[in-house]
């Protein structure tokens, strides 16, 4: 039987979605669109939410991420979601502590699309009575 070198996954989150491939090293490092996390990211809060899947369980990792669509937070989350999805496919021991935390749930939401004859999605026009 073949050793895989890494494990790809993805994670979506409302309209973002991230392809993650992680490989196992010596110190926790991330790798988005090609810039540093630090760098791709405009706050340090979206940073730590992309990492936390890797912080809660203590696991050090080289990460590669290939993010589009959304938001950056939506991004983050979306790369949080992945990284949780592939450390479950590594360790299936890690499930449990990473669903009580809930980094293996995807966020559905998304914008609901603008009906006929109404303004936007549910807003309707004025009423006037004469």
């Amino acid at each position: 039987m073949t050793t895989k070198r890494y494990i790809e996954t993805v994670g979506r989150r409302k309209t973002a979605s991230a392809r993650v491939r992680i490989t196992p090293a010596k110190t926790a490092s991330m790798v988005v669109n090609g810039r540093s996390a630090e760098e791709y990211f405009p706050l340090e809060s979206m940073v730590k939410t992309a990492f936390a899947a890797l912080q809660a369980v203590g696991a050090t990792h080289t990460v590669t991420v290939r993010v589009s669509g959304g938001g950056h937070k939506a991004q983050a989350e979306a790369i949080r979601h992945a990284i949780a999805r592939g450390l479950t496919e590594e360790t299936p021991v890690l499930r449990t502590d990473l669903k009580k935390r809930g980094f293996l749930k995807r966020d559905p939401r998304s914008k609901e699309r603008k009906k006929f004859g109404l303004k936007a999605a549910r807003r309707a026009p004025q009423w006037s009575k004469r």
